[in-house]
């Protein structure tokens, strides 16, 4: 491969990303109702791109159907928020003749991985969705660096022929280092280091189960929503397997320095 060819998708990638990291951010700072509003924009932006490439009949419908339940989820008792969030995926298989279980399982996922952004943000405060952020975007970039630039032996070739061994340690590695660099202003001890490189490799899994999905699906993106990167999931699939993973921390207990 060419070095042009290896490198073509860097620059709309580049600008595409530097655009929603700016807008990011500050709805991160801001917090309450515009970074639910965000969460639920985006959310449903995703639940519309899954219905669409399951070929769901109301796919328009079940966007602003997720949107709307996520939103409501979060002002609902702890014990109506999991059948809130579930029920999309309902409705959505029950508008495909096949794969009825991948669909529900995707549309699940989207619900419940951004329910966890908001959840995180509002509960343990922006430092920590920062670092969350942060795990992510370094296990990405660092990914995407080493293996274009060291390639080497494919990490799961049948479901993500683009993904490295080189690029995967790599993430792991940069991972790592942004817990340590969060340790000290979030207050956690160096168990945090080993949580990063976790959340970093359920990001990874993340973007592999989507890639897995599109493969089944006959799709190359999610949708060309964004420049460089496809669809809205394209970008988020990292974020919502690493946000899932640290909410299951949380609950077990085992996300130090937080009220888990």
């Amino acid at each position: 491969m060419s070095a042009a060819a290896r490198w073509h998708d860097l620059a709309p990638r580049v600008y595409s990303g530097i655009a929603m990291a700016v807008f990011g951010l500050f709805a991160v700072w801001m917090g309450g109702p515009l970074f639910a509003l965000l969460s639920a924009a985006i959310c449903g932006l995703m639940a519309w791109e899954t219905a669409r490439m399951f070929r769901a009949g109301q796919a328009v419908g079940l966007g602003v159907l997720a949107g709307v339940v996520l939103l409501l989820a979060g002002w609902a008792p702890g014990v109506l928020a999991l059948p809130l969030l579930l029920a999309p995926g309902f409705v959505a298989a029950g508008q495909v003749p096949r794969d009825r279980l991948m669909l529900f399982g995707m549309t699940a996922w989207v619900m419940l991985a951004s329910f966890a952004l908001i959840w995180l943000r509002s509960e343990e405060g922006k430092l920590w969705l920062a670092w969350l952020i942060a795990v992510v975007i370094a296990s990405d970039v660092m990914g995407y660096f080493a293996g274009r630039m060291l390639g080497g032996p494919k990490f799961w070739p049948r479901l993500s022929p683009k993904k490295t061994w080189s690029g995967t340690v790599a993430g792991w590695a940069l991972a790592a280092v942004i817990g340590a660099a969060f340790a000290g202003p979030l207050g956690a001890d160096p168990w945090l280091i080993v949580v990063s490189v976790l959340v970093g490799f359920a990001g990874q899994m993340g973007d592999i189960f989507e890639s897995a999905v599109k493969r089944r699906q006959g799709v190359k993106d999610s949708s060309s929503l964004i420049p460089g990167h496809g669809g809205v999931f394209d970008r988020f699939d990292a974020l919502l397997g690493a946000s899932a993973v640290t909410l299951l921390l949380w609950a077990l207990g085992l996300l130090p320095g937080t009220g888990g």
